[in-house]
């Protein structure tokens, strides 16, 4: 049985994570959960998984479920439990599905204790990717990618020469406001942000979606994940989510990847591969689809995707301060604090001002991103 445990395992992700590991109990043994604050929900997954190490966000929270939990199950909280459970135990593969720079740690720390990484936590190789992907190399640590766009571009490059790669292209449902102009976006609200057409996700990441924050954080990832460079990395709008993403190689072949919107499928690859098992994902028809449709992505109604997609380029700790400034005007608005529009004009205005560091360190990165929050939440 391979042994997994799971960072984020309250959220979106996670939660799928454990249906995956639910469909195939005689494959999957849950070695550690890590939570924030939900402990009724991490109660019932220790009660169904029976994982040997449990965290939570605070040790307040942890006393709060220490009698609860039953025999011989340790606890932790806190930074330090997220360590703890990425990197302590017999887990061989870690699902890193926290949101937030909040992973860092706990990601560099499985890997440095060789354990495999299921990656969904963009922020993690944005805010310190070429840390990230250096240590997994000298490791000999896989980075098997969870995002639906960057398991379908795995999936592509399969046994392929990546030399032959021409481009990649991710592709975006465009969000909750996708058939909006800019400035129908005045008074939205968080209610409208909130309804994703086609998946069902985290708020943070939601909103993510309907500002294309959470596609510039991709192509960051990308760049990162499959070594390339950002001129040969691509955006398409594509409604249907139908087209997770696609390759083109340089004798002008495509291979994309399909599938219906279902987060378990590039989960359950990520825990299996490089094998393929039975999903519950519903199968894709083609005839009943009837037709896919995509548009070229408009920076202008997005600036968000522009301003990451600059950072990349840019390098250092740009992509430290995009994230962190995003992170809190999210959470700002999210809170009711200030309008939609006002995320894209923070993160501009923290940029504005930031004075980057090339090839920075752990410290320079924690750094820049605590100075841009602090900065974000009073603009």
């Amino acid at each position: 049985m391979k042994k997994i445990s799971i960072l984020g395992s309250t959220g979106s992700i996670g939660t799928q994570t454990l249906d995956v590991v639910a469909m195939h109990p005689e494959a999957f043994e849950v070695d550690g959960l890590a939570a924030g604050s939900n402990t009724s929900l991490l109660l019932e997954q220790v009660r169904r998984f029976k994982p040997r190490r449990v965290s939570v966000s605070t040790k307040e929270l942890a006393e709060g479920i220490r009698s609860s939990l039953p025999a011989g199950v340790e606890l932790y909280s806190g930074s330090e439990g997220l360590v703890e459970i990425a990197a302590g135990g017999d887990a061989q593969t870690v699902v890193t599905a926290l949101v937030g720079s909040v992973g860092l740690q706990s990601t560099l720390a499985a890997i440095e204790a060789g354990r495999h990484i299921g990656l969904a936590n963009k922020e993690t190789l944005v805010t310190a990717g070429h840390l990230v992907t250096e240590l997994a190399g000298r490791k000999g640590v896989k980075l098997l990618p969870v995002d639906s766009e960057h398991s379908a571009i795995f999936q592509c490059l399969n046994g392929e020469n990546r030399e032959d790669v021409a481009s990649i292209t991710i592709t975006a449902s465009g969000g909750s406001f996708r058939d909006y102009k800019r400035e129908q976006l005045t008074n939205v609200t968080v209610a409208d942000a909130l309804r994703h057409p086609n998946w069902s996700m985290g708020a943070k990441i939601t909103i993510d979606s309907a500002t294309m924050v959470n596609k510039g954080l991709e192509v960051i990832e990308a760049h990162h994940l499959f070594a390339l460079p950002y001129e040969q990395i691509d955006v398409v709008l594509h409604p249907e989510s139908i087209i997770h993403s696609y390759v083109e190689f340089c004798d002008s072949s495509i291979i994309a990847q399909l599938g219906t919107p279902d987060m378990r499928v590039p989960i359950q690859y990520a825990l299996t591969y490089p094998d393929r098992w039975p999903s519950p994902a519903k199968r894709l028809s083609l005839a009943q689809v009837a037709s896919l449709t995509f548009r070229e992505m408009d920076y202008e109604r997005y600036p968000a995707l522009k301003m990451a997609i600059d950072c990349g380029i840019a390098g250092g700790t740009f992509t430290t301060a995009f994230n962190a400034a995003n992170e809190v005007a999210v959470a700002r608005f999210l809170r009711g604090e200030i309008p939609f529009l006002r995320i894209d004009e923070i993160i501009d205005e923290v940029l504005q001002r930031h004075q980057g560091e090339a090839n920075p360190g752990l410290e320079q990165i924690h750094s820049s991103d605590i100075a841009s929050r602090e900065l974000a939440a009073v603009l």
